[in-house]
């Protein structure tokens, strides 16, 4: 055995003498360090899944009930006296019918019903008992009768909503003694409403108007739905698809391929590289400043956020694309410029071919990030309360919208419970699009990646 033998078996047993078996003891202090490190990293996993698990479940909780709503089904006598006075179904003289004069039918035809049934609590007047159905139910009675003229005349039955306080009630937000305290409910209505869901007058039922339904005032949370908001979203996605995919891919494919390797296309990487670092805020700024304040684009339409949210997803576009196309092996370019494929036939026919799967991840991830961002669309005005449905593409881009993250961020600045509801429901709805677009990036890459 030479020295240097000896030294090392030496420092192998923590510079002591005895067999190489032994353990010494810089190897049981490095044995602790590693599962000291180990039981560091579980930690960190075991934190992450419990905050990932709380938020959820307070998400979940909050948001769930959202999706069912308290109805009341009546049949409504549509009185002609009331509604159409000269018998002709003139549309313009239907025009003129409010709101405040549909209010007595429907409050007459719950009095009928009641009385028909024997359902009465002592201390609640026809007026109170007509304060349990919601205030959009007269506006939607009327949309029923402009829509249908020949319906006046009928008894029809209608289902209404019920008011915020009362779905409250079968929803655990409201009780008796909050109740007593709430000059908008009070327990004898509570007890009345209790009457009328052992008649089989009050439901509560899966709710389908929360997707469709546009926003709706303070005094009727019971109606917010977030179906401007989804239309408005969609919009914008389908303007950066078309803006930020080709523009990326294009420019991603000169730098990558075409550009010369000097000062310039170096500065270009870095910039491309910072921008994607950049807080969505900034890019809120620029388009206000570009495209409404100097283009003068409206505020709150899809084409200014759109455009906004296009100038964000870019750098992530571009990167992912560059990587994409790195990940194919040079000798395929190679090989077709050496059978006689020009530059572009080789780079269109071969290379890209074989990238697009991590384009289609690296496009659709940035698609998920412009989806759930909500600084930029604040500072372009996309706050606004916005009642009317977007028209048809084209013209729909330039109207007023909303989106799916400020529709959230709206609603929690309000301060009737039932709008916290509805934020936790949209929250829900936001989550279960952005894990369908990973999903589909996640199931492409799967798919079509090639492995060299």
């Amino acid at each position: 055995m030479t020295e240097v033998t000896a030294n090392t078996q030496a420092a192998l047993r923590g510079g002591k003498g005895g067999s190489l078996l032994e353990v010494g003891a810089r190897t049981r202090k490095r044995h602790r360090t590693e599962r000291r490190f180990r039981l560091m990293g579980l930690a960190a996993v075991v934190f992450g899944l419990l905050a990932l698990v709380g938020l959820m479940t307070s998400i979940l909780s909050n948001g769930l009930s959202s999706f069912r709503q308290t109805y009341v089904t009546m049949d409504v006598y549509l009185d002609p006296a009331k509604l159409d006075k000269k018998g002709n179904l003139d549309p313009a003289d239907l025009q003129k019918i409010t709101t405040f004069t549909i209010q007595p039918l429907i409050q007459a035809s719950l009095k009928t019903m009641m009385d028909e049934r024997g359902i009465a609590v002592e201390g609640v007047d026809a007026k109170e008992a007509f304060a349990l159905i919601s205030k959009e139910a007269p506006a939607q009675l009327r949309h029923f009768v402009l829509a249908d003229p020949t319906q006046i005349g009928k008894t029809v039955s209608f289902n209404m909503l019920a008011s915020g306080r009362i779905d409250g009630y079968y929803k655990g937000r409201v009780s008796m003694e909050s109740a007593a305290l709430d000059r908008n409910i009070s327990p004898a209505q509570l007890q009345l409403a209790d009457e009328l869901k052992q008649a089989g007058i009050l439901e509560s039922r899966f709710n389908w108007s929360f997707f469709t339904a546009p926003d709706a005032s303070d005094t009727r949370p019971e109606a917010a739905g977030l179906g401007v908001a989804i239309l408005g979203s969609a919009y914008m996605m389908l303007i950066v698809l078309v803006l930020a995919l080709p523009i990326g891919v294009a420019a991603s494919i000169y730098l990558e391929e075409f550009a010369p390797q000097n000062r310039w296309t170096d500065l270009i990487e870095v910039n491309i590289a910072n921008l994607a670092a950049v807080p969505s805020i900034v890019f809120g700024i620029l388009g206000l400043a570009i495209f409404i304040n100097f283009v003068g684009l409206p505020q709150s339409a899809p084409i200014v956020g759109g455009l906004v949210l296009t100038l964000m997803t870019l750098p992530t576009i571009i990167i992912a694309t560059r990587a994409a196309l790195k990940a194919v092996p040079p000798s395929i370019n190679d090989a077709a410029l050496g059978i006689g494929a020009s530059k572009m036939q080789a780079i269109f026919h071969h290379v890209l071919p074989l990238a697009a799967p991590g384009i289609l991840t690296g496009t659709i991830l940035g698609l998920a990030q412009a989806l759930g961002e909500t600084a930029p669309l604040l500072l372009i005005g996309m706050v606004a309360f916005v009642r009317e449905y977007p028209g048809a593409p084209p013209e729909g881009f330039f109207d007023p919208a909303s989106a799916l993250p400020v529709q959230v961020y709206n609603w929690t600045q309000r301060g009737d419970p039932a709008f916290v509801e509805r934020a936790s429901g949209a929250i829900i709805v936001l989550l279960v699009f952005l894990l369908i677009m990973n999903a589909i990036a996640i199931l492409l890459r799967r798919r079509f990646e090639r492995r060299w």
